[in-house]
């Protein structure tokens, strides 16, 4: 529920339903009365007062509203009603203020409408019928029948005599409550109605849907015209005044001319049909090429909107994300950033991913969907930590060339900055004692992971060394997760102010401490001569390293057997750790600035994996997944070649 007269904000969030809401219905002369339905087949009738005023909270309770019009925890006290039309409480009790359940739907609900006292409601969905019920007790007073697919918009008159519905059969159906049944029906449209609009008289109906078209209707002559076409499928239409707002599947909002009070004026300017009584009618007079012209063909108004994301593909770097929006634009993103990094325009989304392919390995640390028409980046423990990176990379400035960074954990503490920074010290030093309680019911004392299976940041990570990535404060994302009640919970990252209890007790240890579970990142492999080559073999079993090591470290070691002879110590699990991180210098014969270290090297040796010289910049993780290909151990080869 938003203050639309004031600020905008949030004041409530009414949570009963039990899948997606996507309609609802209020009374004109009324306000307090509010019907909403969803995929759940579940109608709710709301008094706003009675749900809003405060009331009587348990031990356990949480405010629902918090500042800035974010959506605080679910409530504890609040009732749940069912489908089936059961009252079920959230904690074992039935408090607070519970909405009155319209039981019958048996399916998603598409469409409700009710008229300006609150004294009748009609609702549709995909059972093809129009039920009426009484919304003061949510008791059904009849059920129409006609359509023959799903109910997608219905209009009520103000007096509640008569009622319009708009199908996916394509028809527009005029039904008189009193006598319970369909005085006429209107084939305008050449596929599905999805919105309906009247006069303020209920004499003509403005009707859109997926044909793209907006059509002025008269109820009594059944005489029609089309108004607009538009680009993409309509979903809502509202009438003010002398203009239709239209609203598409595209983002932004659309007015066309139409005369609110007197729409026999459209007529006038020629184009009209008479409506048929059957759908098929329509759509055959289409095929014959007699379909009608549009009176108008540019809108009056247009209220931009930012384009929906419509297609998104994951780069193998795991940082980079590439996505198409509606308008056919492509971008670059930065996930560890939250922003854009290239706008390419209107080019193919497929040759643009090709373009950018890279021959790169990095576990996938995230998951990620586009179903809101934005990027939703879905975090989870202990996958999300197993994705670790160079700093140098990354461009770290003043990095060791050997410091990792671990991706989750870097963007955990960028996402959080603003939280740690407003912290209270007292939480800040109960929480690093680990008495401090995060959430409702788990403490740091209490983490289900091991001292050994936790990384503590202290072993070759950049836990509090480096900068975290930064976020945008212009456009900040929004963390969203789930309240230890059970209900969804919102905040942007710069609204955060360090109180928050429902912050997963995961990301606050990996925030505040640098504790994160620790992944298998290491590699096991073979190292070998190259067949033909007449260099000896330096090792007596299988070898581990990370897996980000590139081959020029390996090379590096294998330089340091042969031409240094460093002794072997025997061991076959040997993770040779020093002998890839030592004498650099020795293989330096390069000072040109402005290149990386591993860049300035020229090995004697080449490693080879398949009988393929591999590149000195790949990989571990790379050579496994685009030259080795099978899930055995990987087999490396050396050989010496001309300094």
């Amino acid at each position: 529920v938003w203050n639309c007269l004031a600020d905008g904000a949030c004041t409530k969030t009414l949570r009963q339903h039990s899948d997606y809401v996507i309609c609802l219905a209020a009374a004109e002369k009324n306000s307090n009365i509010v019907a909403s339905g969803g995929l759940g087949g579940e109608v709710f009738i709301w008094d706003l007062d009675a749900a809003i005023a405060p009331i009587a909270k348990s031990v356990d309770a949480k405010e629902d509203e918090v500042p800035n019009g974010n959506s605080g925890p679910a409530l504890s006290t609040l009732c749940n009603v069912n489908s089936s039309g059961n009252i079920v409480s959230t904690n074992g009790k039935s408090h607070g203020y519970s909405p009155i359940a319209a039981k019958g739907h048996k399916d998603s609900v598409y469409a409700l409408d009710m008229n300006d006292t609150g004294t009748l409601l009609v609702s549709g969905g995909t059972e093809k019928v129009v039920r009426v019920w009484d919304p003061r007790t949510g008791s059904k007073n009849m059920k129409l029948r006609g359509h023959t697919d799903n109910i997608r918009a219905l209009l009520i008159d103000s007096t509640g005599r008569y009622c319009l519905s708009g199908s996916s059969d394509s028809m527009i159906r005029l039904w008189d409550l009193g006598q319970q049944r369909c005085v006429h029906s209107y084939a305008v449209h050449t596929d599905s109605v999805w919105a309906l609009a009247s006069t303020p008289s209920f004499g003509h109906v403005y009707s859109g849907g997926r044909d793209q078209s907006v059509y002025l209707t008269d109820l009594s002559t059944r005489e029609s015209v089309l108004l607009c076409t538009n680009e993409h499928p309509i979903l809502q239409l509202s009438l003010q005044d002398d203009t239709i707002w239209v609203a598409t599947t595209d983002s932004s909002v659309y007015g066309w001319p139409a005369e609110g009070q007197t729409p026999q004026k459209v007529f006038q300017k020629g184009g009209s049909f008479l409506a048929g009584n059957l759908s098929f009618s329509r759509a055959r007079a289409s095929l014959e090429g007699s379909a009608p012209v549009p009176v108008y063909k540019e809108p009056s108004f247009t209220i931009p909107g930012v384009p929906a994301i419509v297609q998104h593909e994951i780069m193998n770097n795991r940082r980079h994300v590439l996505t198409k929006d509606t308008v056919g634009s492509v971008k670059l993103w930065e996930i560890t950033r939250g922003a854009v990094i290239e706008d390419f325009g209107k080019v193919s989304f497929d040759d643009k991913k090709k373009e950018l392919f890279e021959m790169v390995s990095i576990p996938a640390w995230f998951t990620m969907d586009a179903r809101l028409g934005c990027l939703s980046v879905h975090l989870d423990t202990p996958q999300c930590f197993s994705a670790e990176i160079y700093a140098v990379d990354l461009n770290v400035t003043g990095a060791q060339e050997d410091l990792k960074i671990n991706l989750a954990h870097e963007t955990l503490r960028g996402l959080l900055v603003h939280w740690s920074k407003r912290r209270p010290k007292l939480g800040q030093h109960s929480l690093s004692n680990g008495d401090s309680s995060i959430g409702k019911d788990v403490s740091l004392k209490n983490l289900p992971h091991p001292r050994s299976d936790v990384d503590d940041g202290s072993e070759n990570h950049a836990n509090n060394v480096l900068p975290s990535f930064e976020f945008s404060t212009v456009l900040p994302p929004s963390i969203i997760t789930e309240s230890s009640s059970g209900g969804p919970w919102r905040k942007r990252i710069t609204d955060l102010d360090g109180t928050e209890d429902d912050l997963p007790w995961w990301c606050v240890d990996c925030a505040e401490n640098g504790r994160f579970p620790k992944e298998n990142t290491k590699c096991g492999f073979y190292l070998h001569p190259a067949e033909g080559s007449p260099a000896p073999n330096i090792t007596q079993g299988k070898l581990s390293a990370p897996r980000i090591l590139r081959v020029l470290k390996v090379a590096n070691y294998v330089v340091e057997k042969l031409v240094l002879e460093k002794p072997l110590d025997g061991s076959p699990d040997s993770t040779f750790a020093m002998g890839l991180t030592s004498g650099t210098s020795a293989l330096d014969s390069s000072s040109r600035p402005g290149l990386k270290p591993w860049q300035k090297l020229k090995p004697s040796v080449e490693i080879l994996c398949n009988n393929q010289v591999l590149s000195p910049e790949m990989s571990l993780a790379t050579v496994r997944t685009y030259i080795w290909k099978k899930p055995e151990d990987l087999i490396l080869n050396y050989r010496v070649v001309q300094s």
